[in-house]
């Protein structure tokens, strides 16, 4: 009557990924989870969760994800659906492409940067954009 479901190992322990400090990849990553590298990426990262670049981290490619916390180093173009923390240890050159950018004093924030709000509060219902953005 009362089925109790079983959760996956992955679900009992969370579903964040991480990397530590002395590997290195070279080559994509693809997640579905949280991410956190303290390694080195040489390659494309995708994530529909968060990537935390941890303070020895170290990523050159490119990085499409929901949220990011960068302490680390980044050289690439990085697309933020939602919210970018640059940490004040971090460096970071190339293209950003953000949906809210948040910089701390004494990083090195070498990169253009374009930020792009939800694509649902853009447009009305009809897919049409509103009034007050067509300008």
């Amino acid at each position: 009557m009362f089925e109790k479901k079983t959760k996956s190992y992955t679900e009992l322990l969370g579903k964040t990924n991480r990397i530590v400090e002395g590997t290195i990849i070279k080559g994509d990553i693809i997640s579905q989870g949280d991410f956190r590298l303290d390694g080195e990426l040489t390659g494309n990262f995708q994530s529909k969760g968060k990537i935390v670049i941890g303070p020895a981290g170290s990523v050159t490619g490119d990085i499409i994800c929901k949220n990011a916390d960068i302490e680390g180093r980044f050289k690439g173009k990085i697309h933020v659906l939602e919210i970018l923390n640059v940490k004040h240890k971090s460096s970071i050159q190339g293209e950003v492409i953000c949906g809210k950018l948040s910089v701390e004093p004494g990083a090195d924030f070498s990169a253009s940067c374009m930020m792009k709000t939800n694509s649902k509060n853009t447009t009305a219902n009809d897919g049409q954009p509103r009034p007050e953005e067509a300008n």
